[in-house]
């Protein structure tokens, strides 16, 4: 006989979308709260996207509540969950510590590939994209290299990364397998010599649009795919992701995903599997508070390693830990007048990024940004580069990091006799290649270094342990981009990272950021790491105006004052 439904489920849209009609009211308010895709305030008809993970989903709520439903769509349903179930329990047995892989044919005499590394080289070939989140250090450039070797379907394959990898790219797909590499040399198509591997970087891609059109390469392997958080309204973005949609297998290295706000893992996983967060609609209205804030980011983390769409482990999780890095903050001495030099400007910057129009706030506090970050950088870079001489009189190599040019100018002037190295925006690869080489050797102590310069960048831990952040950066992950530099293999001194900060100009609200952002993105990238807080803070440069026009009210304050000017102790 029979039972009751409570409604009716059906496939439609050539069968690419499961239709909820004539739900039952109380089951529809508890069908929404198990699947926030479907919006609150919508009513009948009810869509979801045909795919395992929600056939499973489904398949589990009409357990609960049964919905009227035609045979053929009762075995499609229950496809779907036998489907997912049996991806799991193949995606489970990759990631169990027995698993047993095939060797893999093409590497170089000598070359292993360790089991760890041929964890994700499984979940890739069953699933077709991941997001590999290991630790730095522990080889995500191998573990893609071994993949085009053990994948016979993976060839030919497109890398994309940061101007200043394509050579050491080449370098380590040739020195690791038997596999050709080809760096792409223009922005624009040209007639490409035969090879395995096509090392794009990340510029060039705009004007290569037809050729990924085409189908040619059958895997794209992003490297710091952090790099595409603004999505597919840059011309980089747009191409991405053609390429990303005519490839058979999407590969994404990075141990950093979020570098500010975790809602940019929606803009990343575009390239690597958009379907698994669904539309940005979606993901809002599942992940995302009203202040545009994820809303749970451990949920966030675990759901995609359920999705075995990302995979993360530790040093400490493969056998490979190292001594846990000092993170210290030192407070050093700054010129005022630096500082001071820019007060009136600031304020009135900080005013119009609250009255103007839409435009000229957005490009007031842009121009406060970078006005008061430098003037902080220049009033300490001469205590920075005393602080660096100190280290190297001691013994120690550094990597001293910074941004602004005119800080550079003062750091190789103040250690001119040390003749720094530099690794900045504006050397050439082939000239960053050389002063790296100048540093490794020991031809030098001392390499000044860009802070948006750091990923992926390998040897510097064979000469150095010491890191000096001479200027600060929005994002805690470009700060851990370069000291994963120095902590990785290889390493065999504790690793030291100094912050050089001082209690004016943008530090203070620097600081403040950083401990948001890294909190949040934590969460997200390993979930079970323990319980931190979340401030409440929307936007990254509000602390920086609101701290001018904080001193604007005080210095009003002040002059209303009617007192004699003796100086009085704090309380």
């Amino acid at each position: 006989m029979a039972g009751r439904t409570y409604g009716e489920l059906r496939l439609v849209d050539n069968g690419s979308i499961w239709e909820i009609n004539r739900i039952e009211p109380h089951v529809a308010i508890r069908l929404k709260q198990l699947f926030p895709r479907i919006p609150k305030h919508s009513t009948v008809p009810y869509r979801l996207p045909n795919d395992l993970i929600h056939a499973a989903d489904i398949d589990w709520f009409t357990s609960r509540y049964p919905l009227a439903i035609t045979k053929s769509d009762q075995l499609t349903l229950v496809g779907g969950r036998l489907g997912f179930e049996q991806q799991q329990a193949e995606m489970e047995r990759i990631l169990l510590p027995d698993y047993a892989p095939a060797d893999i044919q093409g590497l170089q005499p000598g070359q292993v590939v360790r089991h760890y590394q041929h964890q994700p080289i499984g979940v890739l070939r069953h699933r077709k994209s991941l997001l590999l989140g290991d630790e730095g250090g522990l080889g995500k450039t191998y573990t893609a290299a071994a993949f085009l070797c053990a994948e016979p379907g993976a060839l030919p394959a497109a890398v994309v990364c940061d101007p200043h990898m394509q050579k050491q790219w080449r370098d380590k797909v040739e020195a690791f397998t038997t596999l050709r590499v080809h760096i792409i040399k223009k922005a624009s198509p040209y007639d490409l010599p035969p090879a395995d591997v096509y090392v794009f970087r990340i510029s060039q891609i705009g004007g290569w649009v037809d050729i990924f059109d085409t189908g040619y390469f059958k895997t794209v392997v992003y490297d710091e795919p952090q790099s595409l958080r603004t999505g597919t309204t840059t011309a980089k973005g747009a191409a991405a992701k053609v390429l990303s949609s005519n490839t058979t297998f999407r590969l994404g290295l990075t141990a950093t995903p979020i570098y500010n706000y975790g809602s940019e893992m929606w803009n990343v996983m575009q390239f690597i599997d958009d379907q698994v967060l669904g539309s940005h609609e979606d993901f809002q209205r599942e992940w995302m508070d009203d202040n545009g804030r994820i809303r749970d980011p451990k949920a966030l983390g675990t759901y995609l390693r359920e999705q075995h769409v990302m995979i993360r482990r530790l040093k400490s999780d493969v056998g490979l830990e190292l001594p846990k890095v000092s993170r210290i903050v030192e407070y050093v001495d700054y010129d005022a007048k630096e500082v001071q030099s820019i007060e009136d400007l600031a304020r009135r910057l900080a005013i119009r990024a609250t009255t103007g129009s839409f435009v000229e706030r957005g490009q007031a506090v842009r121009e406060l940004d970078m006005m008061v970050r430098q003037a902080t950088g220049v009033s300490k870079a001469r205590a920075v580069a005393q602080f660096v001489r100190l280290m190297v009189e001691a013994g120690e190599s550094v990597v001293l990091v910074g941004w602004h040019r005119a800080v550079y100018d003062i750091w190789l002037s103040e250690l001119k006799d040390l003749r720094p190295a530099m690794y900045t925006g504006s050397e050439s690869a082939t000239q960053k290649g050389r002063e790296i080489e100048r540093f490794i050797s020991g031809d030098t102590d001392v390499l000044i270094m860009s802070l948006r310069s750091g990923a992926g960048i390998d040897g510097l831990q064979h000469r150095c342990s010491v890191a000096v952040f001479g200027e600060l950066d929005w994002s805690p992950g470009i700060h851990q981009q370069v000291i994963w530099r120095l902590d990785r293999e290889g390493q065999e001194d504790p690793v030291t990272a100094f912050f050089l900060v001082v209690d004016e100009g943008s530090d203070p609200p620097i600081m403040d950021v950083l401990g948001i952002k890294a909190s949040e993105a934590k969460q997200i990238v390993d979930p079970h790491m323990g319980v931190q807080l979340v401030g409440e803070d929307t936007t990254n440069l509000r602390r920086l105006v609101e701290r001018y026009l904080a001193k604007k009210d005080r210095a009003t304050k002040e002059t209303r004052r009617i007192r004699p000017p003796a100086r009085r102790s704090a309380a």
